[in-house]
């Protein structure tokens, strides 16, 4: 009994160090980005590879993370139960799991699709570990270059499937970008004390949440608009998509003028868990209604 429970100890401290369930709503969105390359059909098997290689080098980026913030994490209500700050796991263990599931997922990645593929899966590692990381604690200008790794995991996919990034690939790209600042500002309003006692500056200016942040949440929540026809414009899907997408970003839209609106912790949540169903229910209205 005490053996298989501390095997499920182990899987659990693993699952949290590579934050197993951000890391699957990742690898999903490279898969989308995959399947919506024109030409490219459901198959079983580049599925699970790309799943495979992108859940174990999305997995080493936040093992990374997790490392170089082990003593802010002990700062912060929600992350000192991570098996670092809490002594369950060495740094060397935490290291060697870093490098192993780096390197294969990148292997698989490479052998899998192509070097584009896992080119850009390495620079997403790097950009998440080494710079957005330690920015956090120097300017807000780090959620801008969050933004980059973020948004790279529908470039990703779609660089799997036609080995080249094009027109196509860039407005995929762009979409997620620009949802990446109404998302992170959601959830930096949400933990704005924790961050805070971390010294991470994540609100625009370093500041604190007020109604110019929730302004710009907005504006960048408008530019998905034109941003979210693209695809459409792009022949990649069709008219079906493009209504729905508008009628989510309209949502999405009504829940970042809502923050700007009440200025409080209960409209930043429905903002964070609006951009979650946008990003669903985007990318599945893409995907059911790619053409050819």
């Amino acid at each position: 009994m005490s053996t298989s429970y501390a095997v499920a100890s182990k899987v659990k401290d693993y699952s949290q160090l590579m934050k197993f369930n951000l890391t699957i709503m990742v690898v999903f969105s490279s898969v989308v980005g995959y399947l919506l390359v024109p030409g490219v059909g459901f198959n079983l098997i580049k599925v699970l590879t790309l799943f495979a290689g992108g859940l174990l080098v999305s997995g080493a980026a936040n093992t990374i993370n997790q490392l170089l913030e082990k003593e802010t994490d002990k700062l912060m209500a929600r992350t000192a139960v991570r098996p670092l700050p809490a002594g369950r796991m060495s740094d060397t263990e935490a290291i060697i799991l870093a490098i192993v599931t780096g390197v294969s997922g990148l292997v698989i990645l490479a052998l899998g699709f192509n070097l584009l593929c896992a080119g850009l899966s390495l620079l997403s590692l790097v950009l998440y570990g080494f710079v957005y990381t330690p920015w956090k604690k120097w300017n807000s200008l780090a959620v801008l270059v969050g933004a980059v790794p973020g948004a790279l995991p529908l470039l990703i996919g779609w660089a799997g499937g036609a080995n080249a990034i094009g027109e196509g690939g860039w407005a995929l790209f762009a979409i997620q970008f620009l949802w990446q600042f109404p998302h992170f500002w959601a959830i930096a309003w949400i933990g704005y004390k924790d961050y805070t006692k971390a010294g991470f500056k994540l609100l625009p200016a370093g500041g604190e949440p007020n109604k110019l942040i929730a302004l710009q949440a907005v504006l960048y929540t408008l530019l998905l608009i034109p941003a979210g026809l693209l695809p459409y414009y792009l022949r990649i899907s069709g008219p079906v998509s493009a209504i729905v997408v508008l009628l989510v970003t309209l949502f999405f839209l009504y829940r970042a003028f809502n923050l700007y609106r009440k200025c409080d912790v209960p409209a930043a949540r429905k903002l964070m868990f609006g951009s979650y169903i946008y990003l669903m229910v985007m990318e599945f209205a893409l995907l059911f209604d790619k053409i050819g």
